[in-house]
């Protein structure tokens, strides 16, 4: 089952995301403190539940293109963490996909990742669509990957994507 965090699932998302990430806590710090800024959107912060346990979580947050036209509102996902226990079972397939249909849903027209090259493009993420945006880590190559909810969303689209503060650390 997937559904959006509660407060009371705080501290298990923190651990998910520690464990996910090699028992590194710049993910799951990540989430904690993007909670508190404007960037947080409650309804695209998931976490997968297995027989009453969490056992995944992913978050989207606000971002935003800047171009010489103006900011262009954009979605990032990360981090997407799953316990290595239930790793290879779809369950972060699961989210993602549960979790582009709410920012779908919610009215977003494009969603960025810095993601594994071989796992996010089966869910529409494209390495050819993000090539006129500029990652704002360095040449981040293939694993720099945008997906368009609403067809055409990137058209004619150039610049650089600006992430949170928050995400620097990570």
């Amino acid at each position: 089952m997937i559904r959006p965090e509660t407060q009371n699932d705080y501290s298990t998302i923190y651990h998910i995301n520690q464990l996910a990430f090699d028992e590194r806590e710049a993910e799951a710090r990540l989430v904690d403190t993007l909670r508190q800024t404007s960037a947080f959107i409650p309804e695209l912060s998931l976490v997968a539940e297995e027989e009453g346990r969490i056992v995944g979580h992913i978050l989207f947050s606000h971002i935003h293109i800047e171009t010489p036209h103006g900011n262009i509102p954009a979605i990032a996902l990360a981090p997407m963490a799953v316990l290595p226990d239930f790793q290879n079972r779809g369950i972060g397939s699961q989210l993602v996909r549960e979790g582009l249909a709410a920012c779908k849903h919610l009215g977003h027209a494009i969603v960025i990742v810095l993601g594994h090259t071989t796992y996010y493009p089966r869910f529409g993420f494209s390495a050819a669509l993000a090539k006129a945006l500029e990652c704002p880590y360095g040449d981040c190559g293939d694993a720099w990957m945008a997906m368009e909810l609403i067809p055409g969303a990137l058209a004619g689209i150039q610049g650089k994507v600006v992430y949170p503060p928050e995400f620097d650390g990570v």
